[in-house]
């Protein structure tokens, strides 16, 4: 296991207001409706997520680092779990042609309204559940959806990925490492279940028998 930063410099380039995420909404009321994963958290209100959830090609160079440092080759399958609209799928397939690349994901809304060029790459479905043989995989990732999970469906997921991974697993986690990035996680969040420092991450994936590598998003 590892500590791999690919994400960061996405996350860092998106602008917050932390202080008016719970100040200018009934936060409460915004996260209830955020956590149904439909319109409302992809392409509705800012208050509820994404604001709008579109292809822009930032996840081209996130894909082509991960495609390097794992030394996948053409033919190399490849599993998105979390993949919303499909665009890392697409991007894994772009900078890695003749990789099958396929992504699955719990919200119905995102997989309808997916990329065209990946949908039928795309599937709904749990973490907790993989559909896919033992070993289907030469790299599985999950960027920001783990978290997502209740502790004991953390555990389930962990334990997914391992099983139907053959080698190579890559996942991103919401974090914090002091108490200013703690509140301004938790006054940006909506959806987070399990909100741990590194080193309790670190502790959970020693529990579940998660043995691949890992990274962390702050909110500083």
């Amino acid at each position: 296991m590892a500590y791999i930063d690919f994400i960061l410099r996405v996350h860092n380039a998106a602008k917050r207001n932390y202080v008016a995420r719970v100040t200018e909404s009934d936060k409460a009321a915004c996260a209830t409706i955020s956590k149904q994963f439909g319109f409302d958290y992809f392409d509705g209100d800012r208050k509820y997520g994404y604001g709008g959830f579109r292809y822009d090609g930032r996840w081209v160079p996130v894909a082509r680092d991960m495609v390097k440092h794992y030394d996948l080759n053409s033919g190399a399958r490849i599993l998105d779990i979390g993949c919303a609209k499909g665009f890392l799928v697409h991007d894994f397939m772009k900078v890695l042609p003749g990789a099958d690349a396929i992504g699955i994901d719990i919200s119905d809304y995102a997989i309808a309204n997916a990329m065209p060029e990946v949908k039928d790459r795309l599937s709904v479905g749990n973490a907790v559940s993989l559909p896919y043989p033992d070993q289907s995989f030469d790299l599985v990732v999950s960027i920001n959806t783990l978290h997502n999970l209740r502790i004991y469906d953390l555990e389930k997921a962990l334990k997914e990925i391992e099983r139907v991974g053959k080698k190579h697993k890559y996942i991103v986690m919401d974090s914090y490492r002091d108490e200013r990035e703690k509140v301004n996680l938790l006054y940006w969040q909506l959806t987070c279940e399990c909100i741990f420092t590194p080193q309790e991450w670190e502790w959970v994936f020693a529990q579940c028998g998660y043995t691949g590598d890992y990274g962390c998003i702050f909110f500083d």
